[in-house]
């Protein structure tokens, strides 16, 4: 687990996971199972924008883990926060 923590860049981490939190409330037409492949392209986008469109392998693992992070950060809030009987 320590090595993927080196690759998650925050800045790609926290767009995915505004853009995430807009897509679960706002776009209903979206169903919930696409949201992480729909982040973690987005955030191998991000990524390889961010390094000037350069691509290598660890660019495209930076992207992909940090746009998974931002749904797992995302659902242990939601479970931290989550109120009893929900």
């Amino acid at each position: 687990m320590e090595i993927l923590t080196q690759y998650v860049v925050l800045l790609v981490m926290a767009i995915c996971l505004a853009v995430g939190y807009i897509i679960k409330h706002s776009l209903d037409f979206i169903p919930n199972k696409y949201i992480p492949l729909i982040m973690g392209i987005l955030g191998v986008i991000l990524n390889v924008w961010i390094s000037g469109w350069e691509f290598t392998p660890e660019i495209l693992l930076g992207g992909l883990a940090s746009g998974l992070a931002s749904t797992g950060a995302f659902e242990a809030v939601r479970n931290l926060t989550k109120k009893d009987g929900e």
